[in-house]
């Protein structure tokens, strides 16, 4: 397992138990921001780095019982969570890297990442590995419950340029990731940027 990994693992481990307590007002941005992927009935889709499943509810709510709902993360603690909550009763939970996902090429109509795109380690080769497993014209959210201001201001930093969620930054990253960038939005309330695979 590389540092990376293990930094991810012990960062998030540490925090699982009590994550969905620290911030128990989220659903509705979560919810709003499934909203925006498009999903309709029997679709397929994935939430990489799940945490404890906070987003499956509103996506099985968008796929319906006959759609595919996987939510994978590299915590073990963090999926632990998610049982505890009752959330794996809405999608396959799956231990696993999105930097090397058990799913086969295109079998995916969609992929929603709360606060993913900071974790990674190779933000490009990891997003394309993303691509990989979503069919042309799926989509992509990259989904914050607040934008990256407030985020910033509650870490106690500021805002730097290079910050990958800058949209200067990400529409390149994602374009050079087998992705299209159809909209973006950074609000005190969310910060939400859609993309669409590109054939």
């Amino acid at each position: 397992m590389s540092d990376d990994h293990t930094h991810v693992q012990e960062f998030f481990g540490a925090r699982a138990a009590d994550w969905d307590s620290r911030f128990p007002d989220d659903g509705p941005a979560y919810a709003a921001a499934v909203a925006e992927l498009g999903l309709r009935e029997g679709d397929r889709v994935l939430d990489a780095g799940c945490g404890t499943g906070r987003a499956l509810p509103p996506l099985r709510a968008a796929v319906g019982r006959s759609g595919v709902v996987l939510g994978a993360d590299l915590t073990p603690a963090m999926l632990q969570a998610a049982v505890r909550a009752g959330r794996d009763r809405e999608g396959q939970l799956l231990l696993a890297d999105v930097a090397a996902l058990p799913l086969r090429p295109e079998s995916l109509d969609a992929v929603f990442g709360a606060g993913l795109i900071a974790h990674l380690p190779r933000p490009e080769a990891n997003l394309r590995e993303l691509a990989r497993v979503v069919r042309p014209g799926g989509t992509l959210a990259l989904f914050h419950p607040i934008g990256r201001a407030a985020l910033a201001a509650r870490q106690g930093r500021q805002i730097t340029p290079d910050d990958l969620r800058a949209e200067p930054n990400l529409r390149p990253l994602l374009a050079g990731s087998g992705w299209r960038m159809t909209s973006y939005a950074d609000e005190d309330t969310r910060f939400l940027a859609l993309a669409v695979r590109e054939d």
